[in-house]
């Protein structure tokens, strides 16, 4: 069943540099979940780049973002230092809360099948619960209406 406004969010606990983040860590706090097919890619590069662009309008609002795809932190690490990524990246090495939240999926590609991540979005209350849901994400301008939608969901 997937996801859609107004269902609570799954719990998860994800990997992150100096330790874990979860949903019960994030309680009270309005934020993003971006999920990405791969670090250091070309469209995953840009709308790592774009998020940054806008993380101080986001904090200002009171919204965090994180960015989460299954490569290891070593590999975010490096990503964000290349990119000067001022956001949150979280590992989700076993694919778990990628499989919670409906986007680790079947991908074809060449004639080829096999399961990928599937660029996604959530915008998720204090509460837990989801407020807005993006899928199969077009990354020009993609992190613009986020925060029009985070904006919205503070106003």
């Amino acid at each position: 069943m997937e996801l859609a406004v107004g269902d609570k969010a799954p719990s998860f606990k994800l990997a992150v540099e100096g330790g874990t983040l979860s949903a019960a860590k994030l309680k009270g706090t309005a934020y993003v979940l971006y999920f990405y097919p791969k670090d250091n890619t070309s469209g995953c590069t840009r709308e790592a780049i774009d998020f940054s662009k806008h993380i101080k309008a986001f904090e200002k609002i009171g919204v965090t973002v994180i960015g989460v795809s299954k490569d290891s932190l070593a590999s975010h690490d490096g990503f964000a230092r290349k990119h000067k990524l001022k956001h949150v990246l979280a590992s989700d090495e076993e694919i778990e809360t990628a499989r919670a939240f409906g986007v680790w999926v079947e991908k074809k590609l060449y004639g080829r099948t096999f399961m990928g991540m599937e660029r996604a979005t959530f915008l998720i209350d204090g509460k837990g619960i989801l407020r807005a849901v993006w899928r199969k994400v077009k990354v020009e301008g993609h992190a613009g209406k986020v925060l029009d939608a985070a904006a919205a969901l503070k106003a």
